[in-house]
């Protein structure tokens, strides 16, 4: 029995050395990266630059200061990028001594040099003027709500719109009571109506009638 508990301690421990060794490993390469990033000729330090571990996921952004602190692995490469500066790139050494790096990164601004843009003025007054005048502008949103509140063309729409259910439905119902009210006598005839031939004699001159195109 005593063979069997010495042995099997003996298993034990040679599978749990590996795991221990390799966590010693991997507690020995993580880096506590720190610093601060500052302009290269005036030594100002740069807020919201990007700290990136490059090939993974992991990143941070300076403070107003400049200053900034990230947990890396010895051998990463961390990328700083800024809009207005040159991207800068540093490597963790592999034999770094302890679990602390700190940088003063400096970062040159990038300068954008665009194509040169001649303003001249109009030749003349009068030329400026008669430009000015004949430009087409386009309507804004007030001129568009009174355009489409116009009689022309709220007439327009009133032709050209279809029905809904419910006005559809009034229509039926009223041909319906009509035909009831009516029922076994001839209806009238609005041809001798005043108000609908003064209503035809409207609608004329509008141009109701006339042949859309």
């Amino acid at each position: 029995m005593r063979k069997i508990i010495l042995f099997l301690s003996f298993v034990w421990l040679l599978g749990i050395s590996p795991a221990r060794a390799q966590f010693e490993t991997t507690r020995d390469s993580i880096v506590q990266l720190f610093g601060v990033v500052m302009t290269a000729d005036s030594l100002v330090g740069i807020p919201a630059v990007s700290i990136q571990v490059k090939g993974q996921n992991r990143g941070t952004l300076t403070n107003n200061q400049g200053v900034f602190s990230i947990v890396v692995l010895k051998g990463d490469e961390v990328e700083f990028t800024h809009v207005s500066y040159q991207s800068k790139l540093v490597r963790i050494p592999l034999n770094l001594v302890g679990n602390q790096y700190s940088v003063v990164q400096l970062m040159v601004a990038d300068t954008v040099y665009l194509p040169a843009t001649i303003i001249k003025p109009r030749p003349t007054p009068e030329q400026f003027a008669r430009d000015f005048v004949n430009n087409a502008m386009p309507d804004d949103q007030y001129e568009i709500a009174r355009k489409n509140m116009s009689e022309a063309k709220r007439r327009a729409w009133l032709q050209s719109t279809p029905g809904d259910g419910g006005e559809a439905t009034r229509m039926q119902l009223n041909k319906i009571a009509n035909r009831a009210v009516y029922q076994g006598q001839t209806p009238p005839m609005n041809i001798f109506n005043p108000a609908a031939w003064g209503e035809f004699i409207q609608a004329w001159k509008r141009g109701d009638f006339k042949r859309k195109q």
